[in-house]
């Protein structure tokens, strides 16, 4: 790919971008948010059509109009979120799209060919299980063999780790090596550099649109590609002295609670988080880590046991009365639940406190004091463009969580409540949340730090907590929690929590 510009609208998200990829090797794609890569990957795939550049593809130039063009080519896309079908087999929807022959299939034929597939690339998964009842891990593997089955020699996978455990990111890992031993090529858009670091040949590295750096991993590290991506160099989490008391500021007890669905989200949970600790939950998505945290701002009900902060009973309050005594709140959604995307970044640092003073005087909101301190919050917490009078929803999503988190520990909170806190974030704004977090924990504050991230976790907490089937299966040191045992933990061992 030489030359690829895209615009849109006034974003020149793409600015005269190149991309050479080695046939038969594993090649990142990285960069931070916003950088271009999921739309550059896309224009190869055809989802999006460029403004200018060329794509020359097996030493031919190329025009590749839609995902059917790119397919018949030998290009596949393994998309982040999966685009699977759950009442159906596994076989049933790797041939979704391309049934050959029309109807009726041929069920056993099909099972066969994939079987054949498995076992040429290294990649186990039953052919007749139905994708509801398989992990996220399997169901991954079955999005493999789909563009496998229609003849794909050039696989791009999108954040292909982001909902997997250590154990299942190390079996991709082994597909991924496999399928290059075979003569695949590969491109891995992430932004998790020691897994760049593990399984790529070489590396391009995007920032603001354009080319930052082409490397070869084996002669990089990831101090070298972070500085690409950001354009300086990252701080280094210090070393942390333990803060935390004997006294404890979150205390939930046999905790229960139903899901969306009527079915057991919660069962038993026993937590303590104490003033100035970090406790981490660690678990797969969907194991009752957001339901525990909902539990605790009053925004699901608890259907048995109970939950005090500072010795005061909250099982049952509502939201307003929880907030009251200190609790402040990060949902892992922050465009649904923390903020109001067409309201002012002024307008969203007041949410919670938009009927006080100084924000309201007999119910007439004070847009004075309003904008002043939104003005004042704007630069505090490093939000850009800084100006409070911008529409929240025009801001990246870097500057979005930089809203909620500003709003949430201005109020200098006894207990924080944060999950998924760098979702979607780029590297420099991941670094500007930890960074607030420890300030946080430095000056007392009790936190419980929901997260998918392993890494983010383990560098954060001071002890960690593992969900699994809505149940916490092990309380660890942070010392003691090494990756493996995590995993381990995670996919419901729960014997790893005496090893």
């Amino acid at each position: 790919m030489r030359g690829i510009r895209k615009r849109f609208g006034e974003l020149q998200a793409l600015d005269g971008v190149d991309l050479v990829v080695n046939e038969g090797e594993i090649h990142a794609l990285v960069g931070e948010n916003g950088a271009g890569k999921t739309t550059l990957m896309n224009i190869l795939y055809g989802l999006y059509h460029p403004d200018a550049g060329t794509i020359r593809y097996r030493g031919r130039e190329v025009r590749i109009t839609g995902p059917r063009d790119a397919i018949a080519l030998g290009i596949g896309m393994i998309h982040q979120h999966f685009m699977l079908v759950p009442p159906l087999t596994v076989a049933e929807n790797v041939v979704l799209g391309d049934e050959r022959g029309g109807p009726p299939l041929d069920t056993r034929a099909i099972e066969q060919r994939v079987r054949a597939l498995e076992e040429r690339f290294g990649i186990v998964v039953e052919p007749s299980a139905r994708i509801e009842d398989i992990p996220l891990g399997l169901q991954q593997r079955v999005e493999i063999l789909k563009v496998l089955y229609r003849g794909s020699e050039l696989l791009i996978f999108d954040e292909p780790t982001a909902v997997l455990t250590p154990q299942e990111v190390d079996e991709l890992f082994v597909i991924v090596r496999q399928l290059r031993a075979e003569g695949k090529t590969l491109i891995l858009i992430t932004h998790k550099l020691r897994e760049v670091l593990a399984v790529t040949d070489r590396i391009t590295v995007l920032r603001q649109g354009r080319n930052a750096a082409q490397l070869v991993t084996k002669e990089t590290n990831a101090a070298e590609i972070a500085k690409a991506m950001v354009g300086r160099e990252l701080k280094e989490l210090k070393a942390r002295a333990a803060t935390g008391t004997s006294l404890p500021i979150l205390q939930i007890s046999r905790l229960e609670a139903l899901s969306d669905r009527g079915t057991p989200a919660l069962r038993g949970v026993d937590l303590v988080v104490r003033e100035g600790e970090i406790v981490g939950v660690a678990g797969v998505g969907g194991n009752g880590q957001s339901e525990l945290a909902q539990c605790i701002l009053g925004l699901r009900p608890v259907t048995e046991g109970t939950i005090t902060v500072g010795g005061a009973d909250i099982t049952h309050d509502p939201p307003k009365r929880t907030r009251a005594r200190g609790v402040a709140y990060v949902p892992e959604d922050r465009r649904v639940e923390g903020l109001v995307l067409p309201f002012t970044v002024a307008d969203n640092f007041i949410l919670g406190k938009q009927d006080r003073e100084p924000y309201a005087r007999r119910g007439v909101l004070e847009r004075e004091a309003i904008a002043k301190d939104g003005d004042r919050l704007a630069k505090d917490f490093d939000v850009r463009p800084p100006n409070a009078k911008v529409i929240v929803g025009t801001l990246s999503g870097g500057n979005q969580q930089k809203v909620v988190l500003g709003r949430e520990i201005s109020e200098s909170p006894r207990l924080i409540v944060i999950s998924q806190p760098t979702r979607g974030l780029d590297i420099a704004a991941t670094e500007y949340v930890h960074e607030r977090l420890l300030e946080q924990r430095a000056r007392g504050c009790g936190i419980l730090l929901i997260s998918s991230e392993l890494d983010e976790i383990r560098a954060l907490s001071d002890r960690i907590a593992v969900m699994f089937e809505g149940r916490i299966v092990a309380t660890l040191d942070a010392a003691d929690a090494t990756e493996d045992r995590l995993g381990l933990l995670m996919a419901g061992h729960a014997e790893a929590a005496s090893h």
